[in-house]
């Protein structure tokens, strides 16, 4: 229908195809993103897994007094920078990078850093903030395994008090 006063330039069902076309396509587009994203997050919530000796590291330095019970959000301070991270691997290996890590993600090599997920610890004692921020991440992502064992490690550390 026209507007009154006004000199229509485009027939009305032009314009309603034109604008349709686009709408559709960019529908189509964000549906299709959509689906690879909801692949992604699938394959990798499933190749992430507890670090079973890593949980028993922790709890044996916690028991042994390593810990460092520090405030809610203090992990971004306290975690080891990737230089401190590289020298560790260095000269201990990525066997024992890997008990300082309660995820593994079997994705991959186990001689890569990307393969370690959720540290708690900065190679000398366990941190809190660590556990928490590690459980607040894990409970994000859906990984319960990993939530539920930092949830045993700080309830661990709020014993030994």
């Amino acid at each position: 229908m026209p507007l009154p006063g006004l000199r229509q330039t485009f027939r009305s069902d032009s314009m309603k195809s034109a604008i349709s076309k686009p709408a559709f396509v960019n529908c189509f587009a964000v549906g299709v993103l959509l689906y690879a994203i909801s692949g992604v997050l699938a394959e990798s919530r499933g190749s992430i897994k507890l670090n079973e000796s890593a949980l028993g590291f922790a709890a044996q330095l916690i028991n042994d007094g390593y810990v460092v019970v520090d405030r809610k959000g203090a992990w971004r301070g306290d975690r080891p920078p990737a230089d401190q991270e590289n020298e560790f691997i260095r000269v201990h290996g990525f066997s024992e990078y890997a008990k300082w890590h309660l995820g593994i993600d079997t994705r991959f090599a186990e001689n890569t850093k990307r393969r370690y997920k959720f540290p708690y610890g900065d190679f000398k004692n366990v941190h809190r903030c660590g556990l928490l921020a590690a459980r607040s991440r894990a409970r994000q992502y859906k990984y319960s395994d990993i939530d539920d064992a930092a949830a045993r490690l700080i309830e661990l550390i709020r014993q030994r008090k």
